[in-house]
């Protein structure tokens, strides 16, 4: 069965080379095999910042090592990164295939989380990409879409059998991360990938100066979680059996009512 992987780091601020460099060796040390999955947190270039003429990925290295990431593990690659816009930059998840060279989605955040929006420009569209050797359809999500339920409602409308979140979710609210992950299972019927990451931001007029204690989830369609991490840098992987979310919809078919 594929694997999912989601890369629990510390997040350097605004220094993406150094990010990309442990991203890399987390991954390495993964043993990611071809057509796993592989889930990297929100802004994990440069943290959750806000001072866009250095975060935003204007020569599109960042988009390069997902890329990279993508061909080297043969796996499809979820990460987070500060996309240049026209006027204003957005928060986006990019995805790429191994054979990819353009995202083969990317998500923009449509919740923008307090100072967020007075430096960023919110997505308007829920998108969902397909994990081919799983036959899933995932819809991806960032941080504080997590408390917005209709986001992944219209996910699961547009045909998406599981949620993948990257996050910059802070410890004082670290009892919603968990709840609201484990509901959005629930009320949607789907596998939740929550990838949060690990560490403490500097006091910075661009950020928040908060600290991160990691807690990603791997849960089932139920709500059952199948793997938790702690608040240390790791790497959290699990299989994922495709089967659990038909069965489930078969047997209790809520979905349907979305």
């Amino acid at each position: 069965m594929p694997r999912v992987h989601l890369i629990q780091m510390d997040i350097t601020w605004e220094q993406a080379q150094v990010n990309h460099a442990r991203a890399r060796a987390l991954l390495d040390a993964a043993k990611v095999a071809p057509g796993d999955l592989v889930i990297l947190p929100e802004m994990f270039d440069t943290g959750f910042s806000f001072n866009t003429p250095v975060t935003a990925d204007t020569h599109a290295r960042t988009l390069a090592f997902l890329r990279d990431a993508a061909r080297r593990t043969g796996a499809v690659v979820q990460g987070g990164r500060t996309s240049p816009g026209s006027s204003r930059c957005h928060n986006v998840m990019s995805v790429l295939s191994p054979d990819s060279v353009d995202p083969v989605v990317e998500y923009a955040k449509i919740h923008l989380f307090g100072r967020e929006a007075d430096h960023l420009a919110p997505g308007h569209d829920v998108v969902t990409y397909p994990w081919p050797t799983s036959g899933l359809t995932i819809t991806p999500a960032i941080c504080y879409d997590l408390r917005f339920p209709e986001v992944f409602r219209a996910g699961l409308r547009a045909g998406a059998h599981a949620i993948a979140l990257g996050a910059c979710w802070p410890n004082v609210r670290k009892e919603h991360w968990r709840a609201l992950s484990i509901a959005r299972a629930i009320e949607n019927q789907s596998f939740v990938f929550a990838c949060n990451r690990v560490g403490r931001d500097p006091d910075s007029p661009a950020g928040p100066g908060l600290r991160y204690d990691g807690g990603s989830l791997i849960l089932g369609p139920r709500g059952e979680i199948i793997a938790e991490a702690g608040a240390d840098e790791t790497v959290l992987s699990a299989e994922i059996n495709p089967a659990l979310v038909h069965e489930w919809r078969a047997a209790f078919p809520a979905w349907r009512e979305a």
